[in-house]
Formats: C-alpha cells, sequence, structure tokens
C-alpha cells in the first residue's frame, strides 16, 4: 500500500514523534521478553519499526529541503535530538546487540542483514563504559544539529545575495530564455537580476561578458555562509573524537569500516594514480583555455574565467555549446522519454498518478509490472527560492516483506533544480541538465527496483557508500548516446528531431576538457579524505586545499577562495571521508555501461542481468559478489579510461 504524501501538522509534530518513538520502544521491549528469538518474528518486527519511523518523519525533513520555512526549520531542528536519542539508544542496547548476534537467518539476504547490523551495532560503541556511550550519544546529537546548521547557512546565504545589471552590454550574449528568467524592474526600468542558485549563477559565470560582475558572482559564490569555518571546526573534531573512541586512529578509517575499499592507503592510491593519468592532458586543455583568453586581451586566466572561456573554446573546437541543445530538451518531454526509456530497458512501465503533492509542478508516477503497481516516484524538477541547492534522490518507503508476509511497496523522491517554467516560458535543459535527470533516476530505480524482503537491505538501504553512485552513473551514460537521445529531443517550437551532427557534439562534449574535470573531483575527493586522516582546525583547513590545489589545481582560485564553506556533501550529507566514492564507483559504471550497450545496441540479455542481478538485489549481498554474479568476473579499471578516452589522447 502506497503512504499518501500530507504535509505534517508541525503545531503537533514533534508530540506525535515522541509518541511513535515512545511506541516503537514499547514494541522493541516485547521482542526482547520473547523467550526464543527467530528472524521472522524478532528481526522482521524491529525492522518494521525504522520504516513506521520513516514514513512519519521523512515527509517532514523532505519538505525542509524543498519547501524550506521557518516551520520547517524550527520543527526539524526540534526533532533532531529525539532521533538522536532515539537511535543511540536502540544501537548502544547490549540486550539488541545479543538478540541478533543470536539469530540465525534462512537465506543469504537474512545472514547478510544480519552481519551488517552486527556491524552496525559495534560501531555505535555496544560494547563500550556507559561513560563513553554517553559521550558518543552527546557527539552524534550535536553532529547532527551541525549538519543541518551547515546546510541552513548555505541555504541562508543563497538566498540572500542577489546581482542586479542595469546596462544591457553587460547581458549581451546571455541566452535568451535566461534573460527572460533574471530580468526584473528597478524603479521602472528594466534590469536583470542574477543569484546563487544554480541556473542563475551558471548562466553568468558561462555567458556573461562582463568580467568585472563575473568575479563579482563568483566571489559571493565561493564565500557564502562565512559562519560555516567554524561549524566545520567543530565537525571535525567530534568526528576525530568519536573515531578515537570506537577504537580507530581518525575518521577515515571509521568512515571505510562500512565502504568496500579497503583502506586509507587504497583510496589515496586510487586518487593519486587517477591524478597523474589526468594531468598531462589537463595541462593541454588550460594551455587552450589560456591561449584563447590572451587572444581576447587577458594576460592570466582566473578561476572566474574558466567557465566562460570553456564554453567559447566549446564552440570554436567542436563548434558547440550547451545552448544549442535546450530548444530540444523542453522538460516534460525529457521526463516521458526518460521513463520511456527506463520501461524499455527493463520490462516495466510508469503511469502518472493524481495523488497528494507538496508543489503544483511536482508529478507522480507508479512503476508498473505485469499489470501491477510495485513502486512510486516523485518528481521536483524546477528551481526556486526556498528548495535547497543541488540534485538529489531522497527514499521514502522501502520494498520488503514484514512478520505476516505482507509485501510493501518501495516509493522515493527524484529533487532537480532545473530553470523554471513560467508564463510562456517553458523549462528547457542543457545536457548537462538530462545528465543529471538521469543519475538521479539511476538512484531511483536502485532503490525502486528492489525484490529483496529484508528492509535494511532492500534498495539502497545497507549499501556500501562507495558503490552506491554505481548505478546512477551507471544510467547516466546513456544520455550521451544518439539512439537513446532521439527518442525524446525534439524542438520544442518546431518538433524537429535533434540533428545528427548536434548529436555528434554532444557525444564529442562528454570529453570536452574532461581531465580538468577529473582533476576537479580528484581534489574534492582528497581534500575530503586527508581532512579526516588527521584533526584538522582553522587555517590548517585552508592550508590542507591549498597544498592539493599547488598540485592539481592548474588554474589557481584566487586566496579568498572558501570552497570548503559550501562543501555540503561532507558537512552537511553523507559523504564524509567517501566523496571518492564518485570516482571508485565510477569504474564500475563504466565497465557495466560497456557490457549492456555497444555500437548504438542495447544488449536487453545484459541490461536483464543487470536488473535481476544488480538493481533487484539491493544490498543482499556485498556489491563486489553481486558484480561477480552478474559478469563472471571484477571490473575492469581499464574501462574508465576508455570511458573518457584518456588513452588516446
Amino acid at each position: 500500500m502506497f503512504i499518501p504524501f500530507r504535509v505534517p501538522d508541525f503545531d503537533t509534530f514533534v508530540d506525535a514523534l515522541q509518541n511513535l518513538l515512545k511506541e516503537n520502544e514499547k514494541k522493541i521491549e516485547a521482542l526482547l521478553a520473547q523467550s526464543e528469538k527467530e528472524y521472522i518474528t524478532f528481526a522482521r518486527p524491529y525492522m518494521e519499526t525504522f520504516e513506521k519511523l520513516d514514513l512519519f518523519f521523512t515527509p517532514l525533513s523532505h519538505l525542509n529541503s524543498v519547501e524550506n520555512s521557518e516551520k520547517t526549520q524550527k520543527t526539524y531542528e526540534a526533532s533532531l535530538p529525539l532521533l538522536s536519542h532515539y537511535h543511540t539508544k536502540l544501537m548502544q542496547n547490549k540486550k539488541l546487540y545479543e538478540a541478533f548476534a543470536s539469530i540465525r537467518g534462512e537465506d543469504a539476504a537474512q545472514k547478510e542483514m544480519l552481519r551488517l547490523e552486527i556491524r552496525d551495532f559495534r560501531l555505535s560503541g555496544v560494547d563500550l563504559p556507559e561513560e563513553k556511550k554517553k559521550r558518543l550519544e552527546e557527539i552524534d546529537l550535536k553532529l547532527s544539529e551541525l549538519n543541518n546548521r551547515f546546510s541552513q547557512n548555505l541555504l541562508d546565504a543563497t538566498n540572500a545575495y542577489e546581482l542586479i545589471v542595469e546596462d544591457p552590454k553587460d547581458v549581451e550574449g546571455i541566452p535568451q530564455n535566461d534573460l527572460k528568467l533574471a530580468e526584473t524592474e528597478k524603479e521602472g526600468k528594466r534590469v536583470w537580476k542574477f543569484t546563487l542558485q544554480l541556473p542563475s549563477y551558471m548562466a553568468y559565470m558561462s555567458y556573461g561578458p562582463n568580467r568585472a560582475l563575473r568575479e563579482e558572482l563568483y566571489r559571493a559564490y565561493v564565500t557564502r555562509a562565512p559562519e560555516n569555518g567554524d561549524v566545520i571546526d567543530e565537525i571535525l573534531r567530534l568526528r576525530d573524537e568519536k573515531a578515537k573512541i570506537l577504537g580507530f586512529d581518525h575518521y577515515s578509517e571509521l568512515s571505510l569500516a562500512t565502504k568496500m575499499a579497503p583502506n586509507d592507503d587504497a583510496v589515496v592510491r586510487f586518487l593519486n594514480e587517477l591524478a597523474d593519468a589526468s594531468l598531462p592532458h589537463a595541462e593541454k586543455e588550460v594551455h587552450k583555455l589560456e591561449q584563447l583568453a590572451r587572444e581576447e586581451g587577458l594576460d592570466t586566466i582566473e578561476s572566474f574565467d574558466v567557465a566562460y572561456y570553456s564554453e567559447k573554446l566549446k564552440k570554436r573546437e567542436l563548434d558547440f555549446d550547451d545552448e544549442m541543445t535546450r530548444p530540444f530538451f523542453e522538460q516534460g518531454r525529457v521526463v516521458k522519454g526518460l521513463l520511456d526509456f527506463v520501461s524499455e530497458l527493463f520490462g516495466i512501465d510508469f503511469v502518472e498518478v493524481d495523488v497528494p503533492v507538496w508543489n503544483e509542478k511536482v508529478k507522480v508516477y507508479d512503476l508498473v509490472e505485469n499489470g501491477e503497481s510495485f513502486a512510486r516516484i516523485y518528481f521536483d524538477l524546477e528551481a526556486r527560492k526556498n528548495k535547497r541547492g543541488g540534485a538529489w534522490m531522497n527514499d521514502w518507503q522501502t520494498h520488503h516483506e514484514d512478520e505476516n508476509g505482507r509485501v510493501h511497496p518501495a516509493s522515493a523522491f527524484v529533487v532537480c533544480n532545473f530553470p523554471p517554467s513560467s508564463g510562456d516560458v517553458p523549462s528547457l535543459l542543457r545536457h548537462d541538465d538530462v545528465v543529471t535527470l538521469f543519475h538521479e533516476m539511476g538512484h531511483a530505480i536502485h532503490h525502486l527496483f528492489s525484490r529483496v524482503r529484508e528492509r535494511f537491505v532492500s534498495g539502497i538501504h545497507g549499501v556500501a557508500w562507495d558503490v552506491v553512485e554505481f548505478p546512477s552513473q551507471f544510467l547516466e551514460n546513456f544520455a550521451y548516446e544518439k539512439e537513446v537521445l532521439d527518442r525524446f529531443a525534439r524542438h520544442y517550437e518546431t518538433g524537429e528531431s535533434l540533428p545528427r551532427e548536434l548529436a555528434e557534439k554532444i557525444k564529442r562534449s562528454r570529453n570536452f576538457l574532461a581531465a580538468m574535470g577529473m582533476l576537479r573531483q580528484i581534489e574534492f575527493a582528497l581534500f575530503d579524505f586527508m581532512l579526516h586522516q588527521r584533526l584538522y582546525q582553522g587555517e590548517e583547513v585552508q592550508r590542507l586545499l591549498d597544498g592539493l590545489r599547488e598540485r592539481l589545481a592548474l588554474i589557481k582560485p584566487p586566496a579568498y577562495n572558501r570552497f570548503q564553506w559550501g562543501f555540503a556533501h561532507i558537512f552537511a550529507g553523507g559523504y564524509a571521508a567517501g566523496y571518492y566514492s564518485y570516482k571508485w564507483a565510477e569504474v564500475l559504471s563504466a565497465d557495466a555501461f560497456f557490457a549492456c550497450y555497444e555500437k548504438g545496441r542495447i544488449k536487453r540479455e545484459m541490461t536483464d542481468g543487470y536488473k535481476q542481478t544488480i538493481l533487484e538485489k539491493g544490498a543482499s549481498a556485498p556489491m563486489d559478489s553481486l558484480y561477480r554474479e552478474w559478469l563472471g568476473r571484477d571490473p575492469d579499471p581499464n574501462a574508465l579510461v576508455k570511458l573518457y578516452d584518456l588513452a588516446s589522447r
């Protein structure tokens, strides 16, 4: 049964949450009182208490990200201590731990669920003395509050800034759709407003002709939320203390205890090898940018020039820029095309349904197989003021079977920040936006396609964080293929199909300045990982980043750049000492893509195996085991070299 989305009653929410937590605790006490503890009668109802909690709380946390308000903030913040105390109390309960240790699973999924649960009890300090358990609880509560504060500071700073451009010469060359969205009035005069919300920000950074305004906008973006400097210090102190309480030398070791990568050295070596392979190619790419900038009278190219001259260079070398693609990617048609493609790829259907939503532009679909609805997906795709930036998938319901044998369906939200539609202006996507949508859809189907009966290892639950990006990156690879784009790319005014020449340019653009992009991601990943290998504080954080930039940033950011103040992935999300996951998982996704797609042909026998072995099995076995089960071998690291065409450059 699908749960209808309802906006919570904010006035009563915290009381209702307290009551639900008390009910769950009573249920768990009753389970512990059982004389015989069996998997179906103990573990299944225990997992059901988590499902009930997610069904209740997820709408609030979701709204706090997509319709942020004073009410959502206050209610969310008031809920955090209750949830933190509840989860810590459970995971430090020795009787619970011993009960799980005594249970025997009947199949592979049950055994894997028990293995992961016992591991997590230990990583929560279940064996520690009471005073250390108490300190861990204090740390976890404070960390949850700090993560939320970091995110809220960033959202507030993003919403607080606007750049008003009055001279028409300063917006020459900016695409018409972006200009329409930016156009406003000031004292009866037509002006253009640019903000730090990504569609608006990137429009000026990529096409804005006034270099001084580009720097002004860039400076505002990379110095957002300076109060997050102190938040970062406190987060790092608490993470380091937590790791040491649990017996690890530093936080990166604690992070890797739940991941596929074997140790710190393996991660750092992997990233450095990628950097060494990318640097020679990136140097050539930077040289081309510098040469173009010099032709236009610049002595040096700066960080706030990179997007602008990258677009110009792409236009010169490939006769291409992303604006050429926008008329062909009207948002509604892209979504329908994506759903049709996923339907064909995996043998399912999507049926739009009219159900309660939080914003009038949200679209909802049921996933149907053999005439039966088995999952539901919500799309919230347009940028708006009170919505957190970026793109993500958030799970809500999880496919599982309860102790009575009743099967529960899955549901998930896909959230993006695409250019908004308004009046006669449709939401037109750049090809990069199409790739983003495919990426988040890959996450969603990983969760929604699950057929695992055990909730804790169903969908994305229990998946090692450094391979959780595998299915998302796998699906996004198809967004560069003409045979896929032809399914939905139509000019929004004329109905013209995507010209072959433009499709070929899209494909070639994938690897345009790819080595620079690779180095940028490696810089972020090494910064994140090394930041958690010892305790850094204050200016030490900046010095670490600056040191990495000396080697990896071939165009040095200005001294005022404080990228870390906005690095929400690791300070407000789940990627702490885990940002390397994007590249680690990309080896699997590239290898899997080449296994499933060759010379414009989808190999259905391979995608059937991918669906049945990777997507439907969730975390019922470690991903490396599932991968070998599917292809009969480990992933080929050369697939990543092939994907980015690094060998032939």
